[in-house]
């Protein structure tokens, strides 16, 4: 993905899809729920080649 996407892949309602294609609430509902367990969250991506996402989580 490119660099002004993946800025803002975490906000409310951000999609890159069309009008009608979805709600743009799934990384941003992901993200709340990793933060609310005090955990982090993050994105690397290299455009056109693919995106990872670490999702740490303090221990129980």
């Amino acid at each position: 993905m490119s660099e002004d996407v993946r800025r803002r892949i975490f906000e409310p309602f951000f999609t890159t899809k069309a009008p009608g294609q979805g709600s743009g609430l799934g990384l941003s509902v992901v993200a709340g729920i990793v933060m609310s367990l005090g955990g982090t969250i993050e994105a690397e991506s290299v455009e056109g080649k693919g995106t990872r996402f670490d999702v740490i989580l303090p221990l129980a």
